[in-house]
């Protein structure tokens, strides 16, 4: 390995990563509600001088509240954009409940009622997902809803 190729790559980023922080010094806020984070590509070893960084990519930040009853979600679909990170407050109103999305390892506790948790996680996979309450038959008797991941 050359090691003043891997100095220069270290140089490069530390660079990056300096304008980009002064570009951003003295801006006012949008006011949009989301957040927005740049995610700046680094080059694999040895390739910093042939590559210029990606494009910064703006990412939401989605809050949802969902209400859980006995056998049901409100609402039963929630939208976001890929890369967006999504919290969800479950507020359960009847029985004992919890809320889970298996793709995205997320999951309440198990709550009884009047009770609330909540969940956040980076929707990093576009696609149609169920979440559903897992304790006893209570998604078999309809305790479940859709994400969708655009």
């Amino acid at each position: 390995m050359n090691k003043s190729l891997f100095w220069i790559g270290i140089v490069v980023v530390i660079v990056i990563i300096i304008a980009t922080v002064m570009s951003g010094i003295g801006q006012a806020p949008t006011g949009s509600g989301t957040k927005g984070d740049l995610i700046v590509e680094v080059p694999p070893y040895g390739e910093a001088a042939t590559q210029a960084p990606a494009a910064p990519v703006a990412a939401s930040v989605k809050e949802f509240t969902i209400i859980g009853s006995n056998y049901s979600f409100a609402p039963a679909t929630l939208t976001v954009k890929q890369g967006d990170t999504v919290t969800i407050i479950f507020k359960n109103n009847d029985g004992f409940h919890d809320l889970k999305i298996d793709e995205f390892q997320a999951a309440t506790k198990q709550i009884k009622a009047g009770a609330e948790d909540s969940i956040t996680f980076i929707a990093d996979k576009a696609g149609t997902f169920e979440y559903y309450c897992s304790v006893g038959k209570h998604r078999q008797m309809g305790m479940k809803g859709t994400l969708i991941v655009e």
